[in-house]
């Protein structure tokens, strides 16, 4: 993917020895150390945790979860053209 050789290193320090000077580059190299520290203690733990959720997500016992059954429905009472006067003929409607 992206490599750094030898000579690559040694040309970005010398760049950076100029640019720099001789004073700031030690306190810049030690606290990018420390950057690529944190970083990589960082990915540990996660890589860390990520195999612990894994390692029980393994050891948990499956067991089937039962769903309930969804309670019946109510029994509805059937519907007769005599109960409702929409379900009527126009001409059976009360009242005409």
């Amino acid at each position: 993917m992206f490599e750094v050789g030898f000579t690559e290193i040694v040309l970005i320090f010398g760049l950076a020895l100029i640019v720099l000077g001789p004073q700031k580059l030690p306190k810049l190299a030690s606290q990018i150390g420390r950057w690529v520290g944190r970083a990589r203690a960082m990915a540990r733990q996660l890589r860390e945790q990520l195999d612990q959720e894994v390692n029980f997500e393994d050891t948990r016992p499956h067991t089937p979860t039962s769903v309930a059954a969804p309670p019946p429905a109510p029994a509805s009472p059937e519907t007769s053209p005599d109960s409702n006067p929409d379900l009527q003929a126009p001409h059976e409607r009360p009242g005409q």
